[in-house]
């Protein structure tokens, strides 16, 4: 079984001050300390997997292209420190214009992860700035860690040393 970090994207990996809705590849910026707290994550075994709502699809604000497109930027950032996501998984759906059960605090898309990668949940957390990310990961077991919006990552690294000898 594989250990895994589940991140949620808009507010962790990148800064989205000023924008409801990351859809262009020239806003997308990654947050302080994220480079840093994947490699370590890498270095400890971790698979990397991002769970995220972009309901601006569904709203008509961005398209599902320009999400892959920002996806692609994200992707070329961390690969100039030879760092990668195993997956990125996200709800294109919005309440407002139907129901899913994909939109996180729902947890399809965690579970199908968790299956794909065989992940031991026990090992395994889920780094997101709202309660709705942490509720997700809670509900298929995983240990939650709440960060502010846009903080520097590197400050979860002990939070997550610290639940290591609490397991």
């Amino acid at each position: 079984m594989n250990k895994a970090v589940f991140f949620d994207r808009d507010g962790v990996i990148n800064n989205d001050s000023g924008y409801y809705y990351v859809s262009d590849p020239n806003d997308f910026e990654l947050n302080t300390g994220v480079v840093e707290l994947l490699q370590w994550l890498k270095q400890e075994g971790y698979l990397l997997i991002i769970i995220s709502n972009q309901g601006g699809i569904s709203r008509g604000v961005c398209t599902i292209h320009d999400v892959d497109k920002v996806h692609e930027k994200m992707a070329s950032l961390l690969k100039a420190h030879k760092l990668f996501f195993d997956e990125i998984y996200y709800c294109p759906h919005h309440p407002e214009n139907e129901r899913c059960i994909c939109r996180k605090p729902d947890t399809v898309l965690i579970e199908k992860a968790i299956s794909r990668f065989s992940v031991n949940v026990k090992e395994s957390f889920f780094i997101g700035d709202r309660d709705t990310d942490i509720e997700a990961g809670q509900k298929v077991g995983l240990a939650g860690i709440k960060t502010e919006a846009n903080q520097d990552l590197r400050l979860v690294i002990p939070k997550i040393r610290e639940l290591l000898r609490i397991s």
